[in-house]
C-alpha cells in the first residue's frame, strides 16, 4: 500500500509540474534509447515516445502550443540543414539520388494508402503508418500540424482531435518494426542478394588509384633535419610520390628560407623539413629522413582549426585531387562533412556547394583557403536570431497562404511553409555566408529538442488509447507496417540497380538516407568497413525529408 500510495503523491507531483513532467519524460526517454541489444538500440526518438506513452496512460497530455513550438523549431531546422544541398544537387548527378528517394517515397504512400483502404482503417491512421512504417519523424509532424491547422478538414463523424489520436498510434504502433525491420532488412538483404559490401566497397576505392586519403587522428607540427644522406639522393619528383601521403604539409628549409616546390630538386643533408601530418606519419615515413630537433608540439601555437564552408565555383565540382589543398594552401584537410554527415576523403571526390571541410593550418594559410573555396567558418558561437525567428514567422505565414477549390483547401501548410522558409534561409546563407548564422551545436539542439518536444506530446496523446487501440487493430497495423517498410526498400533497390545504374555500396546507402535511417547507415557502412556507403546517404537525405514532409501532408486527402 505505501509503494501504491508513493506513486500516487508521485504522479499527483506531475499533474501539477508540467515542465519537471516534460523534462523527465525527455531524460526518461534518453536512457531508454540508449539501452542497447547487442548492436541494436531504440535511439531517444522512440525512448521519449515510450516515456510518453507510458505517462500518457494515466492521462497526462501537453498542450497544443507548446508541441506546435517543437514541431516548428523541427521543420525549420530540417529545411535549414537541406538548403546549401536541395538546390545545388538537382543540378548535378544527385537528380539520381533524387529520383531514389521519391521513389521510394511514392511506393511508401501508395502502401500505406491501399492498406488503410482495405483494412478499413480509421481515418488518420494511414498518416501514422506511413510515418511509422518508414521510420519518417517529419511526415508525422506534417500530418499532425495539418490537422491541428485545420489544412484538412476531417471527415464528418469524427473530430480533428481523434484523427490526431489516431495518426499518434498508429506511428507508435508501427514504429517499433519500421526501426527495428530496417535494420534487420538492410543487414540481411546483401547476404541474401550474394553481394560482399566489403569487396564491393574495397573495389569501388581502388578504382581512385590513389585510394582513400588517410583518416587523420592527432594532429601536429613537427621539425625533421635531414641527416639520413640517402634520402637526398631521390628527386624531388620520386620523394614526392613514395614518401608523401598528399595529405600532409611538407615543406623543405634552407639556410632559413623555405624552398620552392621543385620536382627535379635534391635534399641536402641539414635541411630542416616543416611538417604538418598526423603523427602516425611521423613514425612510418618522416623517422627516416633523420631526427627531430624540435621537441613534438601541439598545434594550436603555431596554427588553427576551422571550417571552410564550400561555396565558390573554382572549387564546386573539383576533385581532391585537382585541387591539392595541402601542397597549394599549407593546411592539413581533416574532415569533410556534407549535411552533416562525414564522408571519406578519397582524392577522387568532388566538392559540392555546401559541403564542410575542416582544416588545420597557419591562420593566413587558412584565411587563403577560404577565400578561394567559399568562407571560413570560425569558433563563433552566436546564432543569428533575428533571421531564426523571422525566418519561422515567415514559414507559418507561407503556410497560411491557401487557394479554395470547391471544399478542397490547397496550400502548403504549416510543415510546408516552415520546410520551404528553412530551405530558402539555408540556401542564402550557403551563398552568402554572412546571413543566418546557425552554428552546428546550436541547429542540432534546436531541431533535437523540438523533435523531441513534438514526440513527446506524441506519445502523451497515443498512451490515452494504445492499448484499446493495439488489441482492436494492433495485429493488423503491425502486418501492414511491415508492409510500408520492407516493399519500399525491394522497389528502391531494384529501381537503383536496373534504371538508374548506382553501386550496391552507395544504392544501400541511397535507401537508408530515402527513409531518413542514420542507425541504418551505421550498419551498412560496419557491413562495407567503409564510410563510402554514405556518399548515397547524404545525396537521398535531403530530398527525402522534402518529400516526406510533404507526404504527411497530402496522404490525409485519402
Amino acid at each position: 500500500m505505501e509503494e501504491i500510495s508513493l506513486f500516487t503523491k508521485l504522479i499527483e507531483l506531475l499533474r501539477v509540474q508540467p515542465v519537471l513532467t516534460l523534462f523527465l519524460i525527455l531524460g526518461v526517454g534518453y536512457l531508454i534509447g540508449a539501452i542497447r541489444i547487442g548492436s541494436f538500440s531504440l535511439g531517444p526518438v522512440a525512448g521519449v515516445l515510450f516515456a510518453g506513452l507510458f505517462l500518457g496512460h494515466f492521462g497526462f497530455q501537453m498542450s497544443a502550443g507548446a508541441q506546435s513550438v517543437g514541431f516548428a523549431l523541427f521543420i525549420f531546422s530540417v529545411g535549414y540543414q537541406a538548403g546549401p544541398r536541395f538546390f545545388d544537387v538537382l543540378r548535378t548527378d544527385g537528380l539520381k539520388y533524387f529520383l531514389l528517394a521519391l521513389v521510394i517515397a511514392v511506393t511508401g504512400f501508395a502502401v500505406a494508402v491501399v492498406a488503410a483502404k482495405l483494412l478499413s482503417l480509421t481515418p488518420g491512421t494511414s498518416a501514422g503508418l506511413l510515418s511509422g512504417g518508414l521510420t519518417s519523424s517529419p511526415t508525422l509532424a506534417a500530418a499532425q500540424e495539418a490537422l491541428r491547422s485545420g489544412q484538412v478538414k476531417p471527415p464528418a463523424g469524427i473530430s480533428a482531435d481523434d484523427m490526431i489520436g489516431n495518426v499518434a498510434t498508429g506511428y507508435a504502433i508501427t514504429y517499433i518494426f519500421g526501426l527495428a525491420g530496417l535494420i534487420a532488412i538492410i543487414k540481411l538483404l546483401p547476404q541474401v542478394l550474394g553481394i560482399d559490401l566489403e569487396k564491393e566497397a574495397k573495389a569501388l576505392e581502388a578504382d581512385d588509384e590513389s585510394g582513400v586519403a588517410s583518416q587523420q587522428g592527432n594532429v601536429s607540427a613537427r621539425i625533421y633535419k635531414v641527416t639520413n644522406e640517402e634520402m637526398t639522393k631521390i628527386p624531388g619528383k620520386q620523394l614526392s610520390e613514395q614518401y608523401w601521403d598528399k595529405t600532409s604539409v611538407v615543406k623543405v628549409r634552407r639556410d632559413g628560407e623555405i624552398l620552392k616546390p621543385d620536382p627535379s630538386g635534391y635534399l641536402q643533408l641539414g635541411d630542416e623539413l616543416l611538417i604538418l601530418a598526423p603523427v602516425n606519419f611521423f613514425t612510418e615515413t618522416v623517422a627516416k629522413f633523420g631526427e627531430e630537433i624540435a621537441h613534438e608540439t601541439g598545434t594550436a601555437k603555431f596554427t588553427e582549426t576551422a571550417q571552410i564552408v564550400v561555396i565558390n565555383k573554382q572549387a564546386v565540382g573539383k576533385s581532391l585531387e585537382e585541387l591539392d589543398i595541402a601542397r597549394k594552401f599549407g593546411v592539413l584537410l581533416t574532415r569533410i562533412s556534407r549535411m552533416h554527415m562525414e564522408i571519406p576523403r578519397t582524392v577522387d571526390f568532388r566538392l559540392r556547394k555546401g559541403d564542410l571541410l575542416t582544416v588545420v593550418g597557419p591562420r593566413e594559410n587558412v584565411d587563403l583557403l577560404g577565400g578561394e573555396f567559399g568562407h571560413v567558418e570560425r569558433e563563433i558561437a552566436e546564432t543569428d536570431m533575428v533571421t531564426f525567428a523571422f525566418g519561422i514567422a515567415f514559414g507559418v505565414l507561407i503556410g497560411l497562404l491557401a487557394v479554395n477549390v470547391g471544399q478542397l483547401s490547397l496550400g502548403l501548410g504549416s510543415a510546408g511553409g516552415l520546410l520551404t522558409s528553412g530551405l530558402l534561409i539555408g540556401y542564402l546563407r550557403s551563398v552568402h555566408p554572412t546571413f543566418g548564422r546557425l552554428p552546428d551545436a546550436a541547429r542540432w539542439i534546436l531541431m533535437e529538442f523540438g523533435l523531441l518536444l513534438f514526440m513527446a506530446g506524441v506519445g502523451l496523446r497515443a498512451g490515452g488509447d494504445i492499448i484499446e487501440t493495439f488489441a482492436a487493430a494492433g495485429p493488423v497495423l503491425v502486418v501492414a507496417g511491415i508492409c510500408v517498410t520492407i516493399i519500399p526498400i525491394f522497389v528502391g533497390y531494384l529501381f537503383g540497380r536496373k534504371v538508374l545504374n548506382i553501386h550496391p555500396v552507395l544504392l544501400f546507402g541511397g535507401i537508408t538516407g530515402s527513409m531518413t535511417s542514420g542507425a541504418s547507415l551505421s550498419v551498412v557502412t560496419k557491413a562495407a568497413n567503409s564510410s563510402v556507403p554514405s556518399l548515397g546517404y547524404t545525396g537521398a537525405y535531403a530530398f527525402a525529408n522534402v518529400l516526406l514532409t510533404v507526404a504527411g501532408s497530402i496522404i490525409l486527402f485519402f
